[in-house]
């Protein structure tokens, strides 16, 4: 075996220059977000099936499902690189992405993004550690590791390096969940001006509008761009979900339950981020009001079988939301009882669920059978840390909606205001905090002091 360079220089072990070009084919269809990024995988190792940074690619798609079924053949996929790695020459840095998916593995998304950020210091040019790193600072929910993680290599990086755009859409999003949106919607549309299909600069440009009240430009940005998404996989239904927000702020109620059944849920798959689209989308219609008819139905089924995976925590104050809407008792029972025992383990996951995790599943059932007093007591205490979570802050918004409504229903008038004020400066201007603020008017005021 001979070492080879990938497209930006980067020395690595293959068995061929074909092989190579092959897994450059490969982090394109990635960054891209391609649905043939797996086919590409697949034509890199029947190519040199025992290439190390491909096995260990392999092992790190596979986790990105997240489903515990999977974890078994990600293993596998290490364990292979690992004795590949015996028979050839191998770089330092392809044994790092090694160590950083065994953390992955086992448990530990903090040393598993602390690895490949620790790829970047040396070869800023490594796409596959700058979205892994990525990738794991948003699971975790730590805005400003997002954004310190894709500005340290940035140096490094011109037009003249080959996926510099892929780097500026990142840029974007970090920056965005940073909270500096002039930036992120400046570096967003600077990545779509050199590729105009880059779903994920896109993306990040969505969430600004949709942080900045924007609905109109956000339709529009949407629509004008979603004909470049041709090759992409399942991702386009999460930016379609964006869509249906920004229509949910016009009060467009019918718009969204026809995007909900034509795009966002239309394969009805228990993909992760299809599951958790369909489950946000439906729970902010029913706070409107609009009657989803036998929805819940279809997503509780999927969601009994995917309560029991906490390969995200995230994932599972998702799932907890539709069992308590479809109104099985055994599966919300199973599925608290299944999270309380997974909050007993040591990985990153698990301390997440014993820090926000329960306490955010009991109060989402609370909420759906009416108890709106147990729903703030149980979620009030805990709401600093939501951020643990992971997610997006449009997302996450989820579940600040959850408290103030409970306070509202609840006849706290005086915290569902200080809520909504909060909420407030992040999201200035969303219909959503007027509305609310009429409904908590309406509720008991606080009594002036008596002097």
């Amino acid at each position: 075996m001979t070492m080879q360079h990938d497209k930006r220089g980067l020395p690595q072990s293959a068995a061929s220059a074909e092989a190579m070009r092959a897994f450059d084919a490969t982090v394109e269809a990635y960054m891209a977000f391609e649905r043939q990024t797996g086919d590409r995988l697949k034509d890199t190792l029947s190519l040199d099936p025992t290439m190390p940074l491909a096995l260990c690619l392999k092992g790190c798609f596979l986790l990105l499902f997240c489903k515990r079924a999977l974890v078994p053949p990600a293993a596998r996929a290490l364990a292979a690189a690992r004795e590949a790695a015996k028979e050839r020459a191998v770089s330092p840095r392809e044994m790092q992405h090694m160590e950083g998916l065994q953390h992955w593995l086992d448990g530990d998304l903090q040393a598993a993004a602390a690895t490949w950020d620790g790829i970047l210091i040396d070869h800023p040019y490594d796409l596959v550690a700058l979205r892994m790193a990525h990738y794991l600072h948003f699971y975790l929910g730590d805005a400003a590791a997002l954004r310190n993680s894709v500005a340290r290599p940035l140096h490094a990086w011109s037009d003249a390096v080959p996926g510099y755009g892929y780097v500026l859409g990142i840029k974007a999003f970090a920056l965005e969940e940073s909270g500096d949106y002039a930036a992120a919607e400046r570096e967003g549309r600077a990545a779509i001006e050199r590729n105009r299909a880059d779903i994920w600069a896109a993306h990040a440009v969505a969430h600004v509008m949709e942080m900045q009240d924007r609905p109109e430009e956000g339709i529009a940005w949407i629509g004008g761009l979603e004909d470049a998404w041709g090759d992409c996989h399942n991702f386009t239904y999460h930016v379609h979900w964006h869509r249906c927000l920004f229509r949910l702020e016009r009060g467009d109620h019918d718009g969204v339950l026809h995007d909900y059944d034509t795009r966002v849920r239309a394969d009805r798959s228990d993909e992760f981020l299809d599951v958790i689209n369909a489950i946000a989308l439906l729970w902010r219609l029913e706070q409107r009001g609009v009657d989803v008819g036998e929805r819940w139905e279809e997503l509780s089924q999927v969601c009994r079988d995917l309560s029991e995976d906490h390969r995200m925590v995230f994932g599972d104050a998702h799932y907890i939301i539709a069992l308590a809407a479809g109104g099985d008792t055994g599966a919300i029972e199973t599925a608290l009882a299944s999270l309380q025992h997974f909050a007993e383990g040591h990985g990153s996951e698990e301390a997440v669920a014993r820090i926000v995790g329960l306490p955010l599943a009991r109060a989402a059932v609370a909420h759906r059978q009416g108890r709106f007093g147990a729903a703030v007591e149980a979620l009030l205490p805990h709401r600093a840390a939501l951020h643990r979570l992971g997610g997006s802050r449009a997302q996450r918004d989820l579940f600040e909606q959850l408290l103030i409504d409970a306070a509202v229903k609840d006849g706290r008038s005086g915290l569902a205001k200080a809520l909504l004020s909060e909420r407030g400066l992040q999201r200035p201007g969303n219909p959503w905090n007027a509305a609310m603020a009429e409904v908590a008017a309406e509720a008991a005021p606080l009594q002036p002091a008596q002097t």
